[in-house]
């Protein structure tokens, strides 16, 4: 051993075991419904998961696909954005393939950061977010989303946005549609923020992997924002889209300077990968857009599901706009402690859900909210719900 000197880099001390990783087990050992982790049991288009068996049989990424990723999925990145948004990439220098969005934002933040510098990241906020930041030597600054019962949403407060940003900050961490509350940012807070990007002269990350699912409101961009285009880093993923996670197809798509510090931390992440994965989700890229409308509208109607359901059971629930999350509080059930609720959850009723304090810096801020996923089959919903029923007795 190194005399008693920790085995673990001060930078990521107090990032354990992840919380999905602990819930999942969780649902295993007690035969629970897992609501918590955000995956769908059910694969994709057939027609992608065949193109896949084809390029595979083909011999088409079977050794080491380019660095940046094959040309065909970077071509079929940029026409999506032309198609969609009206953005125009250059498929050659401004798209990087990666392994998942985790990647992507782990190799923006390695390249774009000096130690010191801070990140300001929206709250609560996905967990590899801290660890990303931590890694690269940055600070974290929360500013955080605030519940609205009323309108039984989150929104952000701009003017304390404002306020977080010093001369230290050196980057926004940026998720819409956001992970874990479901808010979808609006062209007004979108606008206010890419003025504040301009006028201090910081660098944007966004994690846009959730961009198809918009339930309302509409997915915007940032990078088609006036003076945006130049600062912003630009991510997003096949698996939330196409509902093949275990693929890890992301991508990165920036302005070619950016572009190219991201790709100089990314090859010596992984090199490359999903070499046949790749040739599939680019065909995915081109499906027509009745895939993308219908994939929207089944996950809305699953949505209501379980929000209807879960109301039933006594949560107060916060409507989610877009991703397949919803949060709920748990304070009509005479509860404060989310972690505690949700470790003793599948013995009362045999689902299992995530605790939200553990994506805020502050644990109190979330202490009483708890997360739930509905990108499941029908019957586990209407099972989940009717065990969860149980709590309302």
């Amino acid at each position: 051993m190194t005399q008693g000197r920790p085995l673990l880099n001060r930078r990521l001390a107090g990032f354990g075991t992840t919380i999905f990783a602990e819930m999942s087990a969780l649902a295993v050992r007690t035969g629970s419904i897992n609501l918590g982790q955000g995956f769908p049991d059910t694969d994709g288009p057939e027609e992608i998961r065949e193109a896949a068996v084809r390029a595979l049989r083909a011999g088409h990424g079977n050794q080491y696909p380019p660095g940046p990723g094959i040309p065909e999925l970077r071509t079929a990145i940029a026409d999506h954005q032309r198609r969609r948004y009206g953005l125009a990439l250059d498929p050659d220098t401004e798209v990087l393939v990666t392994a998942g969005a985790t990647e992507a934002i782990a190799a923006a933040l390695l390249a774009l950061l000096e130690p010191g510098d801070e990140v300001i990241a929206l709250e609560p906020y996905y967990d590899s977010y801290a660890a990303c930041i931590a890694m690269a030597g940055g600070v974290r600054v929360p500013v955080t989303l605030h519940p609205d019962p009323a309108a039984g949403t989150y929104r952000l407060d701009l003017d304390e946005l404002r306020a977080a940003i010093t001369p230290r900050t050196r980057l926004i961490l940026l998720n819409t549609p956001h992970n874990p509350t479901g808010t979808v940012l609006t062209r007004e807070e979108l606008g206010a923020i890419a003025a504040l990007a301009c006028e201090r002269d910081l660098l944007v990350v966004t994690d846009e992997v959730y961009e198809h699912l918009v339930f309302e409101g509409e997915h915007l961009p940032l990078a088609a924002f006036p003076g945006m285009r130049e600062r912003t880093v630009t991510i997003s993923s096949a698996g939330k889209t196409f509902s093949f996670t275990g693929w890890k197809v992301g991508w990165a798509m920036a302005s070619a300077p950016l572009i190219t510090a991201v790709r100089t931390a990314k090859q010596y992440l992984t090199y490359v990968n999903a070499g046949p994965f790749q040739y599939a989700i680019a065909e995915a890229l081109r499906l027509p857009d009745a895939y993308f409308d219908g994939f929207r509208t089944d996950l809305r109607r699953k949505r209501d599901l379980l929000t209807d359901g879960l109301r039933a059971a006594g949560f107060e629930v916060y409507q989610p706009q877009g991703t397949y999350f919803v949060t709920t509080d748990i304070t009509p059930f005479g509860e404060k402690d989310a972690y505690a609720f949700c470790r003793a959850l599948p013995e009362r009723c045999g689902v299992v859900a995530i605790p939200n304090s553990v994506f805020y810096d502050d644990p109190g801020a979330g202490r009483s909210q708890v997360r739930f996923t509905f990108c499941k089959k029908d019957d586990v919903l209407h099972e989940a719900v009717g065990r969860l029923q149980r709590l309302a007795s």
